[in-house]
């Protein structure tokens, strides 16, 4: 990953049993997240990524989808890319092509 994916603010990550949502806040209380379902153990289905105006340009739609590929990757999980924006990052990336699910 390079250094500019890496810069901004710290990922967050909330779920339950059925759902969960990577997450980051600026100092105004700007948050720009990606939200995911799950399916079984194995899989997650990306929904919606937003991203407000306040992080637009800065990388971050594409740091909150990278940080779940590779927790996905970690735990040996599939994602299926719903969300426009994510599938249009899976496309770009193709060393993700492991945790798409085909």
């Amino acid at each position: 990953m390079t250094d500019d994916v890496q810069a901004g603010p710290e990922i967050k990550l909330e779920e339950s049993d059925t759902k969960g949502r990577y997450f980051v806040s600026s100092p105004a209380g700007d948050v720009a997240e990606m939200t995911f379902s799950k399916l079984g153990d194995r899989q997650i289905i990306i929904d919606h990524t937003g991203v407000p105006d306040a992080f637009r340009g800065q990388g971050t739609g594409l740091r909150l989808v990278t940080r779940a590929v590779e927790d996905a990757r970690a735990a040996g999980k599939t994602i299926i890319p719903l969300c426009p924006f994510a599938a249009a990052q899976f496309r770009r990336h193709p060393e993700w092509a492991d945790v798409l699910k085909k």
